[in-house]
């Protein structure tokens, strides 16, 4: 970069600082940017321009994982992508204005633009670059998460485990039940599993075809499924729609289902009388 410019740059950084935050704070409230308070605003944003000016001085690894740490800092406090490079242009619109305002030569205009963008367009790249690869890793860490809790495999009693399903499953949804059943029961040496319903809206031909294929799955592993939580409403779809679930037990509620469970596995529930 021009000396000129280092040296501008350098004379007057806190001038440019102080006019590029009041402009990024203007920026935020239009954007609706309030997850943070205004200390922690103001102290973000000027490591945000903080990271910006270490380019100026060429300290290439401090600043590419300067600015890998804050693209994942304002992921997770909600900061849009545009939002970010709206900000780096904006620091250069700064810059530019203040370096222009200086006692400069009017061929000189244009080289000092070429600079600054020479210096500001390879940031936002690499700001596109590394938000981009860390909200997919975010995304990534949130949908094995979720993979994970739309099927969970829950021990009650030694050998009988339920699973508990809420929401609307589709074919990748039903794929992840298969797989955590089919792990879970044997690592809980289940005798018995009651896969609960109670939370799934309709149970159409396709949910029901799925639910099938999980009970005989469990079936040759040497595991006894039991489909409770069958509310009136979905009995009575599964019969308009000739479904046949008769090949395995089923219940209307997840208490009946773990009393039948019991019995299966030779046990029961005994109300016992305390006395005081």
């Amino acid at each position: 970069m021009d000396t000129f410019i280092l040296q501008f740059i350098d004379s007057n950084k806190e001038d440019i600082i102080k006019q590029w935050l009041d402009e990024f704070k203007q920026l935020g409230k239009d954007r609706g940017i309030h997850t943070y308070s205004e200390q922690m605003y103001l102290g973000t944003s000027r490591e945000f321009i903080n990271i910006i000016l270490l380019n100026v001085k060429k300290d290439r690894d401090d600043f590419s994982q300067k600015l890998k740490e804050f693209a994942e800092s304002v992921i997770q406090a909600g900061w849009q992508l545009t939002y970010i490079t709206e900000g780096l242009q904006l620091f250069r619109k700064v810059v530019i204005d203040s370096a222009l305002e200086g006692h400069v030569q009017a061929g000189d205009h244009l080289k000092i633009m070429r600079e600054i963008n020479d210096w500001i367009d390879p940031i936002i790249n690499e700001m596109i670059s590394l938000y981009s690869g860390s909200w997919e890793h975010t995304v990534s860490l949130q949908k094995i998460a979720l993979e994970e809790l739309s099927a969970p495999l829950i021990p009650v009693f030694e050998n009988i485990t339920v699973m508990p399903l809420v929401g609307t499953i589709d074919t990748e949804r039903a794929k992840q039940i298969m797989e955590n059943l089919l792990q879970g029961v044997v690592k809980h040496r289940s005798e018995v599993v009651l896969i609960d319903i109670t939370g799934v809206p309709v149970v159409d031909t396709m949910v029901a075809h799925h639910i099938i294929q999980a009970a005989e799955a469990v079936k040759l592993v040497g595991t006894e499924c039991l489909l409770v939580g069958i509310r009136p409403e979905i009995a009575q779809t599964i019969v308009n729609l000739g479904i046949q679930l008769n090949q395995f037990i089923t219940k209307s509620t997840l208490r009946k289902g773990i009393e039948t469970a019991l019995q299966m596995t030779n046990r029961k529930i005994v109300q016992t009388n305390v006395e005081d």
